[in-house]
């Protein structure tokens, strides 16, 4: 084999029968539950467990995350919608009426990822709310991962499901 034929074989848009698809999205969601607010999830119990530095760092770490997002949703709501619209739009006309695989894998990446972003929002409202309560920060920022789990639960299996199906479709095809 040549080395484009190898290239192509690494580099392979059939996203659903490739090895590297399906360490992205494992590293998606994995990554997306282990940084709570960009928190890391073990220094969230740490902090319950010890308090004191530990517990600071975290009201700290959530509260700059948390005015970021808001930062960013309170003067560019419109914006973020209007791009957010209209790349769905792009990767849904490509991934289901003009049938590219690789805008297929990326819709069911990314879809799931606006609920988590929604979440977001809403957990960085109650960051900021609750200032200087650490139980109830705590408890939110444990409650967005536990949504966050799910919600990859939820889009690791429909994807396996759909990217099985689209396997045996193209198969049965050619």
């Amino acid at each position: 084999m040549d080395a484009f034929g190898i290239a192509s074989e690494v580099i392979d848009l059939r996203s659903f029968s490739n090895l590297w698809f399906w360490i992205a999205l494992a590293v998606l969601w994995s990554s997306a539950s282990h940084w709570v607010m960009g928190v890391p999830h073990d220094m969230i119990y740490r902090a319950r467990r010890l308090g004191g530095q530990a517990e600071k760092d975290v009201q700290d770490l959530a509260r700059v995350y948390a005015t970021r997002i808001l930062d960013v949703i309170d003067t560019g709501l419109p914006l973020v919608i209007g791009f957010a619209c209209f790349w769905f739009t792009v990767l849904g006309t490509l991934a289901f009426v003009y049938d590219v695989e690789f805008a297929q894998a990326l819709f069911l990446m990314m879809g799931p990822m606006t609920i988590v972003i929604w979440h977001s929002i809403r957990t960085a409202r109650i960051v900021i709310g609750s200032e200087g309560a650490a139980e109830t920060l705590f408890q939110s920022l444990l409650w967005h991962r536990r949504v966050t789990q799910l919600v990859g639960m939820i889009a690791i299996t429909v994807t396996a499901i759909y990217g099985m199906w689209q396997n045996f479709h193209s198969t049965v095809l050619n």
